[in-house]
């Protein structure tokens, strides 16, 4: 499969003119398209839930199995991580030779199984190897191409943010569920609620989610093997990858011993969600003004050190006021509010900041950094519980907010330029250096990357400048 890249510069003899240019219309979804989001999304987020679920409940759980140590407890609630960063790209891959939908349900069997397997442990060994199961079905990179399969190019990104919300609401979902149900059926019940999940899972995609026509590669939504070496050494890609790290570490490590630490001030675990339901809700709410200076008033660089500075304090916070029960919900409503806006704006300035048809593998390195932090917030989470005690854990989270605030300091702002997929139809190789020029020489156009084997080119685009209409004659005249 081939793919051409081209030089960001039009000539200079193209300017924009004063015309207003009409704006990008906005295109619906199909009541297919809107079917395969919808279904894909259920599996995406109910297997989150799944893995989310026990976050708040595993570590006072996990303490109580024979052969626990504190450093066992960080390494259970983390296990999942390190699989799912180790399988999620070489998967997605693998869909491309054998089909999406295989992988998706060969990673729901092994979810499935995995969360059997912690079900029935009875030692915290048990527990882990169930968790690195769970982890090993990655199907995330799968699930993204069959999106992309099943979505046309221009209403992609539609797909792509039902999934992205599910899986936001699907994480404060389970903050709240995990400890009340813990009051009803256990921490086995919910790995075995986990299961059935998976299997619910597998009956959507069989019933709900369409079959592909044929699948092939969407540079926009999947790693690209040719893609990898240019998007890691990118540096504002990787302190975006080293963001995410940090910020998954923090929360994994935090979860390590704020259950603990919430028992201790006198709140029973089935009691839990009492604090987690409305910091979780009130943290919705407040993240938006935050996302509005970010987005649209172009304050990225003072968000995010703003953001990584109170959540450096709010650890140190929890290092002192664990054992009031007030101070842990206001703080908790702080974190929250930083998480929901990090999840939100770091994707978004992936996005910015990868090339023009590069997106799915920066995506793909992005998310891996994800879970690598989430494995080693366990790890050392139990490894700082174990040496110095529980509220040496809440000092984790202080120091690596203390270096992520000089990653942040240090990084160049990308450009806020809109990613555009435009369909080129059956575009012969000959006509690639023609295409080129006519694509770049559009008032509008910083980036193109011309993809003959997908029949479309990948465009980052200033929608400040665009013309929209002389773009839409291009691609007309070419289908």
């Amino acid at each position: 499969m081939r793919s051409f890249a081209f030089k960001t510069q039009r000539p200079l003899a193209v300017t924009q003119t004063d015309r207003p240019q009409p704006e990008i219309p906005r295109i619906p979804l199909l009541p297919s398209e809107r079917r395969a989001a919808a279904g894909l999304a259920v599996i995406f987020s109910t297997r989150m839930l799944g893995l989310f679920m026990v976050l708040p409940v595993l570590a006072i759980y996990a303490h109580n199995l024979p052969g626990s140590t504190p450093i066992l407890v960080g390494l259970a609630i983390g296990a999942y991580g390190l699989t799912q960063a180790l399988f999620q790209i070489p998967l997605g891959l693998l869909s491309d030779r054998i089909g999406r939908k295989p992988v998706i349900y060969g990673g729901l069997v092994l979810f499935m199984l995995g969360s059997c397997v912690a079900a029935m442990a009875d030692s915290i060994q048990g527990v882990i190897l169930g968790r690195v199961l769970q982890g090993s079905g990655a199907i995330a990179a799968a699930i993204i191409a069959l999106t992309a399969d099943l979505t046309r190019d221009e209403v992609r990104t539609k797909g792509m943010a039902a999934i992205g919300i599910s899986v936001a609401l699907s994480f404060a979902a389970a903050l709240v569920l995990g400890p009340a149900l813990s009051r009803w059926i256990g921490i086995s019940g919910i790995f075995w609620l986990t299961g059935l999940l998976a299997v619910i899972g597998m009956l959507v995609l069989a019933y709900v989610v369409p079959d592909p026509e044929r699948s092939r590669i969407h540079r926009d939504a999947q790693p690209v093997m040719s893609q990898l070496s240019g998007v890691v050494r990118n540096p504002t890609l990787l302190r975006l990858d080293l963001a995410i790290f940090m910020l998954h570490l923090t929360m994994v490590s935090l979860f390590v011993v704020l259950p603990l630490s919430i028992q201790d001030a006198g709140l029973p675990l089935a009691d839990h969600w009492i604090i987690y339901l409305p910091a979780v809700l009130l943290a919705i709410v407040a993240m938006v003004p935050f996302i509005i200076m970010a987005e649209r008033l172009g304050k990225v660089r003072e968000v995010l050190t703003g953001s990584v500075l109170v959540l450096g304090l709010s650890m140190l916070g929890f290092f002192a006021l664990n054992s009031s029960l007030w101070g842990v919900g206001i703080l908790l409503i702080v974190v929250f509010t930083i998480f929901n806006l990090l999840e939100a704006v770091l994707p978004s300035l992936v996005s910015k900041a990868a090339k023009a048809g590069a997106k799915g593998t920066a995506m793909g390195v992005f998310s891996s950094s994800q879970f690598v932090g989430a494995f080693l917030g366990g790890l050392l989470g139990g490894v700082a519980h174990e040496s110095f005690g529980a509220d040496a854990v809440y000092l984790v989270g202080a120091l690596t907010c203390a270096v992520w605030v000089g990653l942040v300091m240090t990084m160049t702002i990308p450009e806020n330029l809109t990613r555009h997929v435009l369909s080129l139809g059956d575009a012969p190789e000959g006509d690639v250096y023609g295409l080129e020029q006519r694509l770049l020489a559009v008032p509008g156009v910083k980036e193109a990357v011309i993809a003959i084997d997908e029949g479309v080119a990948y465009l980052k685009v200033d929608s400040r400048q665009l013309d929209w209409a002389r773009l839409q004659t291009f691609s007309s005249a070419n289908a």
